[in-house]
Order: C-alpha cells, then sequence, then structure tokens
C-alpha cells in the first residue's frame, strides 16, 4: 500500500517520521527486502509464531543472537562480565555486514547529520557563555564541527529564559550538541571501515540561520522559527492502557504548539534582549519554551529509532552499534522530559503553555477520571516522567515498563524515506515562503524550469 503523502510537508520526528533527500539513500534500500505495512508485518510475525519459533534457519539473525549470546553467557559464567571486543567477537558466528545493515547505518547517520544541524542552533544561541555567569562551569565548553570550534550562548538573554526551566540548560544544551556530533561522525566513519560511503547533507544547508549577532550567517539543514511540535511525547509513556502498537491514541501537553508554526530561537537581536530591569519579555520566555518541548520532541525519535531499527540488522557489531548509540539518545529525552516540566504557563499571542499539574486536560477541558481507572493527572502531571507499565507484545503478557513503541514507527520512517522524491516535489509546489523556505529559493527553483527536481532541505521536526 503506498502511504498517502500529506499536504504539509514538515515531518513529525515525535511519531518516528522522517523525509530524507532522495540522495541520502540514493542506490541503497533501506531493507534488502521492500519493508511493508505495519499490517504485513504484523502477519510475518503471526506467521513465525505459528512456527512454533523464531529461531529456525541457520543464518537467521535472532537464530545467531541466541546462539551467539548464549555462548557468550556461558564462557563468562563464574568470571564475571567480560567487556572487552575479544569477548563478542568469539560469540559472533561472522554473519556478514549486508546491504540492509549499510542502509540502516547510512540512514542513521544522516538523521544524526540533521539532528547535530538544529542543535548546533541551540547551542549557538543558548548555550553556556561567560556573559552568563550561571550557565558555565569550571568544565570547558569545546565544542567542534570539523575541527572548527563553535560559538556558544550568543543571545544572553535567550540563555537567561531557558535558564527558568532549569538552571542547567546550557550545559544540557551544549552536550546533546556534542553527542549528536559525535553520533554522525561515527556512523560516517564506521561505513567507511565496511567499505561504504559516507553519508553529507551539507549541500542541502541552503536554509539561513538567526540573524543575532555572532551566529556564522551559513546556510543550515533545519529552520527552528516555524516548527509546529508535536507534544504527544508527552503522554505517549504515561498510560497503563495505550500503546502505539496497539491503536493507543495520545493527547498534546501543550496544543497550541501543535496549530500553528512558532519559533523556537530568537531570530534577531532584538528579539533575544531582556527589558530594561533585567526581566525577561513573555515572547522571550515563550520561544524558550518552546524550544524546551521542541527538545524532547526531537530526543523521543531516537528512543524509538534504534532500538526499533536494531531489530532489522543482521551483523552483530551492527547491533552492538545501534544499541551503543540508542540509550544516549533516551537519555536525552528524558532530561527534556524533566525540564519542560518547568516551563512557566504563560501566553504570548496564539500560544499558551497550560498549567500542567492543575488536573485539567488542555485539550478538552476534561478533569477527574478518564476511564480505564486513569485520571487526567496520571497524563499531564510534571513529574511523571518515568514511563509507566502498559502493554507490550500481547496483552496476556500484563503491563510492563518500556522505554520505546516500535512497530509503527518504524514502519512509517522507512515508507517515508522511500517517498522522499515525492515530498520534494511536494516542497516546490507550496506558495512562495511558506513552511520556513526562503522566497530567493523557491523563484530559483521555478526558474530553472520542467526537469528533474533537485533535492532540496528537510525537516527532520515539524
Amino acid at each position: 500500500m503506498t502511504p498517502r503523502i500529506p499536504d504539509n510537508p514538515t515531518v513529525n520526528a515525535g511519531d518516528g517520521l522522517i523525509a530524507l533527500p532522495s540522495v541520502a539513500l540514493a542506490g541503497v534500500r533501506v531493507c534488502e527486502r521492500p519493508f511493508g505495512t505495519l499490517d504485513a508485518t504484523l502477519e510475518k510475525e503471526k506467521e513465525m509464531k505459528k512456527d512454533g519459533t523464531v529461531f529456525s534457519g541457520r543464518n537467521n539473525r535472532r537464530s545467531f543472537l541466541k546462539n551467539g549470546m548464549v555462548a557468550a553467557g556461558a564462557m563468562t559464567a563464574g568470571v564475571g562480565l567480560v567487556s572487552s571486543p575479544a569477548a563478542f567477537a568469539e560469540a559472533e558466528d561472522h554473519a556478514p555486514v549486508t546491504k540492509g545493515d549499510i542502509a540502516i547505518l547510512t540512514f542513521l547517520s544522516a538523521l544524526e547529520q540533521v539532528e547535530a544541524d538544529l542543535w548546533i542552533q541551540y547551542a549557538e544561541l543558548g548555550g553556556p557563555t561567560p556573559n552568563v555567569p550561571s550557565s558555565i562551569g569550571l568544565s570547558g565548553i569545546d565544542l567542534q564541527l570539523n575541527g572548527k570550534a563553535i560559538s556558544t550562548g550568543l543571545a544572553t538573554g535567550y540563555v537567561t529564559a531557558l535558564q527558568v526551566l532549569d538552571g542547567d540548560m546550557p550545559q544540557y544544551i551544549a552536550d546533546n550538541t556534542d553527542d549528536e556530533i559525535s553520533h554522525h561522525r561515527f556512523l560516517n566513519n564506521y561505513l567507511q571501515s565496511k567499505g561504504a560511503q559516507p553519508i553529507d547533507l551539507s549541500h542541502f544547508a541552503i536554509l539561513p540561520p538567526s540573524r543575532v549577532t555572532g551566529v556564522p550567517q551559513t546556510g543550515r539543514l533545519t529552520n527552528l522559527t516555524r516548527l509546529t511540535v508535536d507534544t504527544t511525547w508527552w503522554t505517549r509513556y504515561r498510560s497503563a492502557n495505550q500503546n502505539p502498537d496497539f491503536g493507543g491514541k495520545f493527547e498534546n501537553a501543550v496544543p497550541d504548539l501543535a496549530k500553528a508554526p512558532h519559533t523556537a530561537i530568537p531570530q534577531t537581536d532584538a528579539e533575544a534582549a531582556l527589558n530594561s530591569d533585567g526581566t525577561i519579555p513573555n515572547h522571550l520566555q515563550a520561544i524558550a519554551n518552546t524550544a524546551g518541548f521542541h527538545f524532547g520532541f526531537i530526543e523521543q525519535g531516537g528512543t524509538s529509532l534504534y532500538p526499533t531499527l536494531a531489530q532489522k540488522v543482521t551483523n552483530l557489531e551492527v547491533l552492538r552499534v545501534l544499541l551503543a548509540i540508542g540509550p544516549s539518545e533516551t537519555m536525552h529525552f528524558q532530561v527534556w522530559h524533566d525540564k519542560a516540566a518547568n516551563a512557566p504557563n504563560i501566553t504570548d499571542g496564539n500560544l499558551t503553555f497550560p498549567p500542567l499539574n492543575s488536573g485539567v486536560d488542555p485539550n478538552t477541558g476534561a478533569t477527574g477520571s478518564i476511564g480505564g481507572g486513569e485520571t487526567v493527572a496520571d497524563l499531564f502531571q510534571t513529574n511523571l516522567i518515568m514511563p509507566e507499565p502498559t502493554f507490550f507484545l500481547e496483552s496476556k503478557f500484563g503491563p510492563v515498563s518500556t522505554g520505546s513503541s516500535s512497530i509503527q514507527q518504524t514502519t512509517r520512517v522507512l515508507e517515508s524515506s522511500r517517498y522522499s522524491s515525492a515530498w520534494q516535489r511536494k516542497l516546490t509546489r507550496r506558495a512562495a515562503g511558506s513552511n520556513g523556505i526562503p522566497n530567493a529559493i523557491l523563484q530559483q527553483r521555478s526558474a530553472r524550469g520542467p526537469g528533474p527536481v533537485r533535492p532540496g532541505p528537510f525537516a527532520f521536526c515539524s
């Protein structure tokens, strides 16, 4: 079944949808066989269950995991855990790195480059700076991209507004940025070590950055000034009765963020400035609040994506790579979930950040019980950031606390990448200036006339 391409070409990372330029996966399929719909995936799982085992077939990935890891466990029994690479090498059955493995690694490296691009913008404006002494500690900030230092904390008023959410926000932003840069660099280096081509999307970086003084006026892959942020990530892990893989539906914590575009960074010095008395303007605090909820939105995608794609790889070492990077994304997500909870209840034009501890559903106005033994407070109370036990795999197993919900999301991720060219054609037909694409770029595309559509920038976040 061909997925419908939405009219709005921005993409929802919170639900796992990513649209890549077609060049990102040129000549490489994401899986060795076309990745089907959710129904097809579930039917395959049912067939495996009918066979009585998921370990049939000598080269079956699950088989080598079972045999290899059991063997590794036997070797280490009585002597403690062995952490050296040699121990894992002994357990591996020499399954080759397949084209599917390379495709998944390439896909993830491309996403990490996009993620690094947006985090660099956040760090430039809201990272640690000596100009806000409370934002910086004794440990030096050594952010670099391709050997060049990244200046941080250039918008001191924005730094101050972010610190309303947590005093350590600037440091956390710098650390998250460093992590994403390292993920992209490592994955590219690993691809090259296997004889595959690394991925570099820098020639698609044509979107303008913030005009705050000091920000390098170089093109970017992502636009943080026109975001519609899906905040259902806030409620996704809180329900004891809902799971996306079982058709669960989740409500937004900040409904207005999903209704219209808002900026998450100051675009000018004036927009980044504090009031003359040193207080934070309402609009600037709304920008910082938007960023705070966008942070969780970004990292929820990686939290689900890595463990889900890990189930699709063949080679044990590739599996180790995904299972090593994935937990760092989960750590990011939980930090940002906690910090967004401190966003003050304010209104700025058409954007309101509701009081989430009021016991009132910000979407419907409901209070008290919502059925199934749950209350409104269970879904929105700000300190409930640990995953609630819910149904997983099959309801007969009972509820369990997990950190990812997967089949639906990954199916949509992979289908989205297959149809990225269509997304790009949609982009060229949008009205000039819409969705954050500069008028000049759209006019240039129009001037080229008919012919192949040049892959343009894509949105990791909508």
